[in-house]
């Protein structure tokens, strides 16, 4: 055994195609450990992540879909109260107090914070300490070597270790940005007025949409189209991937041409699927959102008042 062969090079030879592969705008998740790691764990075998924070990626994961599952029971309620019931009543006065009902389950000091509060700051942070464990992860399995490489052929800093955001995570901060001004118009603006939201329900929407000038109403209808689009995109292509129906993401479209015919049709049918799946229930949420409360027009006398005082508050 010569000398040579005993000493230590960090090698690049793995990381050939990671430097060639770019990301695919469709399905993009180039994250080629976790890509493995998941392969893997799907075929039954254990793998082990690093840590970067004190948890492995395997219960930073946990964590993310334990408090998807949790939210998601709002989220179905929410739908159901918002779109599904005043879609078959056609009014939204009769359908009114079935929010009210359904409020007493996830409104409460006690249930907010656990089905709504906690599990989307659960989501968030273990989202963002993720994308921290799996740039880790490409620290230690690619090594400075890599790193070399890649600003002697792109011109990149170490930036190159972070995981490329996945069609899902962007959607979902994007989820997060109009969920946040939903809420705070529907819960804290309220709070703030009358110091309670006990008067707001679907009317206090409609009177929203039908109260705010022109310039506003432009800005309105596409900000809930947003919201209803992210979160139904969101939130079913998170389910699917949870329960292994949504395709593999893919480093690029070369990788996705060098699959075999019949699993590249296999792929493109669960792609469909899943999407369609999306854009039906957003297509469902916003029949009933936009379709029938938001068309419901201004409410009147001393309610509409209160309103009045509670978007005056908002816009000022």
């Amino acid at each position: 055994m010569d000398a040579y062969s005993l000493r230590r090079q960090d090698s690049t030879e793995t990381l050939a195609s990671l430097i060639q592969l770019d990301p695919s705008p469709i399905d993009s998740e180039p994250d080629l450990p976790g890509m493995v790691d998941e392969a893997l764990a799907r075929k039954g075998y254990r793998t082990s992540t690093y840590s970067s924070l004190g948890l492995s990626g395997s219960g930073v994961t946990r964590i993310q879909r334990y408090s998807s599952y949790t939210f998601s029971v709002f989220a179905g309620l929410h739908l159901a109260n918002t779109s599904i019931i005043p879609l078959i009543y056609r009014s939204v006065p009769y359908s009114e107090p079935f929010l009210v009902m359904a409020r007493e389950i996830y409104q409460t000091p006690l249930a907010e914070p656990l089905l709504i509060g906690l599990p989307v700051l659960a989501h968030v942070a273990s989202g963002i300490a993720l994308r921290l464990v799996r740039r880790k992860q490409n620290l230690r399995r690619y090594g400075n070597a890599a790193a070399h490489q890649l600003v002697e052929t792109r011109g990149q800093s170490r930036s190159w270790a972070w995981p490329p955001l996945s069609n899902i995570s962007a959607s979902g901060y994007l989820f997060l940005g109009l969920l946040t001004a939903h809420v705070a118009i529907n819960r804290a603006v309220p709070l703030l007025v009358e110091g309670d939201s006990s008067n707001v329900g679907l009317q206090y929407v409609a009177h929203g949409f039908a109260r705010v000038a022109p310039y506003l109403q432009v800005q309105a209808w596409p900000s809930y189209a947003a919201l209803v689009y992210f979160a139904a995109g969101h939130m079913v292509w998170g389910w699917a991937k949870w329960f292994g129906v949504a395709p593999m993401p893919l480093a690029s479209w070369q990788e996705e041409h060098a699959l075999a015919p019949h699993v590249r049709r296999r792929r493109r049918r669960a792609w469909w699927a899943v999407q369609g799946s999306a854009v039906a229930v957003a297509a469902l949420w916003a029949a009933g959102g936009l379709g029938v409360v938001a068309k419901a027009g201004r409410a009147g006398g001393w309610l509409g008042s209160v309103y009045d005082g509670m978007y005056g508050f908002a816009w000022q």
